[in-house]
């Protein structure tokens, strides 16, 4: 190996880690990049702190007064609505955490902040009501007791799984479907194992609407150009005519003699 090709190494390897990092930033939020995710996440880090170190009775009631249940959505709809989005369940730990920070960068880094959060609210409302409104009905039924009406339900998994849903549809073929199989696959373990019905059936509802909610976020492309090559004017331009200039009369005498 000769002296140049060494140098040549030694400039390489920065270089490649340098890519290596900055892709592997790319995958994070940050308050410039993805300020919505960046902030959001903060929001859910400060309150699963406090599900750990806060008084016990407190945490439980605050998440009682946050949990979109069917009495409370019929009391004070907008409240726990926004409230219960605002807890994870399972705390700090849970696997919600690291999920949330992977998927809503992505999603955030190819759609913005603005659709970012429109397809996450549409997941949260949508799946929310979808779930606890057969249950109000049922329960004014009298097919479900009216204790029904009052459990505990709260966090960002409905809101999450609208987002893998719109996110596969910007992904390439492969990861796309890569990302589709395994939320299939989580939303059909949730409804074959119904440990929890609700949430079981909330979940296939909002990765549903992520995917109905990804030809919202592609950008429409221009119109092709017409055959021709460039693009037509809106308003037709004036063609000048051309000047054809006619033979003097003298020169044109001299022409017929030859």
């Amino acid at each position: 190996m000769t002296a140049v090709d060494a140098d040549v190494k030694t400039e390489a390897a920065p270089s490649r880690r340098r890519r290596v990092l900055r892709g592997l930033g790319l995958l994070l939020p940050t308050p410039t990049g993805t300020p919505f995710t960046f902030f959001y996440g903060l929001v859910l880090v400060a309150t699963a702190l406090y599900t750990h170190l806060g008084d016990e009775a407190t945490v439980d009631e605050l998440l009682r007064e946050s949990s979109t249940d069917a009495a409370h959505l019929a009391d004070q709809p907008l409240f726990v609505l926004v409230a219960s989005a605002l807890w994870v369940a399972g705390g700090l730990y849970s696997a919600y955490v690291p999920v949330f920070a992977l998927v809503m960068t992505a999603l955030e880094r190819r759609v913005g902040g603005a659709r970012t959060a429109g397809v996450f609210l549409a997941g949260h409302v949508l799946a929310t009501l979808a779930t606890e409104l057969p249950v109000a009905g049922a329960v004014a039924a009298g097919r479900l007791p009216e204790a029904s009406l009052h459990r505990l339900d709260y966090g960002i998994s409905f809101g999450l799984m609208a987002s893998v849903g719109a996110l596969s549809g910007l992904l390439p073929s492969r990861w796309k479907w890569l990302l589709l199989g395994i939320a299939g696959a989580m939303c059909a373990q949730d409804l074959i194992e119904l440990v929890d019905p609700l949430a079981s059936w909330g979940h296939p509802i909002a990765l549903l609407t992520g995917i109905a909610c990804r030809s919202l976020l592609r950008d429409e492309p221009p119109p092709p150009p017409p055959p021709g090559g460039a693009a037509e004017s809106v308003l037709p331009l004036p063609v000048p005519r051309q000047r054809v200039a006619e033979p003097e009369p003298e020169r044109e005498d001299a022409l017929r003699r030859g």
